[in-house]
């Protein structure tokens, strides 16, 4: 794995991060000490959730008229 130091680091940052994000690691040393580990994030694209649930749920078809009853007492309720 390639060893920087911090001065060619903050030189060739663009770079280094461009091959980082390529699959090649590096290592920011100072003085010869190895100081952190530059490496790409595994971030997969985000999946549609449309249809995840499909087959695991069912809704009535009477869905839109569910508490019709209870709603038309209590708002036509005489006060």
């Amino acid at each position: 794995m390639r060893v920087v130091n911090i001065g060619e680091a903050r030189t060739h940052l663009s770079r280094l991060v461009r091959a980082a994000a390529e699959g090649e690691p590096f290592v920011i040393a100072r003085a010869g000490k190895p100081l952190v580990k530059v490496v790409a994030l595994d971030v997969s694209e985000p999946r549609s959730r449309i249809g995840f649930m499909a087959g695991e749920i069912s809704v009535p078809d009477d869905f839109d008229g569910m508490g019709s009853d209870e709603i038309q007492t209590t708002f036509s309720a005489n006060n």
